[in-house]
């Protein structure tokens, strides 16, 4: 990963899924991600796959699957660390956080209470507004 690649404006597709992940529209961010990270061929493809994977820990979570979302957290956790703390304006290491608390609490219900979680924990993107608008 290269500091100009950091440096520059997401993807307006990237930012839409940013934008599905923040409404709690789960399913619709992975797909729109998917895309985003299939059509980049730079290294920063792995923020938008991290990204998209915290997204489906919290689908998998809303599905009651606690193995899912234990895996998709795990995945999308380790593609987010080597962007923190930040990267194309979206706060990374608050990110990180975030899905780690959920998936803390996520490890402490436990398979059988995995209703119990609270869904306002579920995280929230960060991304800085842009003086020259959205991305390509």
């Amino acid at each position: 990963m290269t500091k100009d690649e950091c440096a520059q404006v997401p993807r307006s597709l990237a930012l839409k899924g940013v934008e599905e992940f923040n409404r709690g529209e789960f399913f619709e961010q992975h797909e729109t991600l998917e895309t985003a990270w299939r059509a980049e061929s730079r290294p920063v493809r792995e923020l938008y796959q991290g990204i998209l994977q915290v997204g489906l820990a919290c689908y998998q979570i809303e599905r009651g699957n606690w193995p899912g979302a234990h895996k998709m957290f795990e995945r999308g956790l380790r593609h987010l660390r080597s962007f923190a703390p930040a990267c194309q304006g979206i706060d990374v290491a608050q990110l990180i956080a975030d899905a780690e608390r959920v998936r803390d609490e996520a490890q402490r219900l436990g398979p059988r209470r995995l209703h119990e979680l609270d869904r306002r924990l579920f995280p929230k993107i960060t991304v800085r507004e842009y003086p020259y608008g959205r991305g390509a």
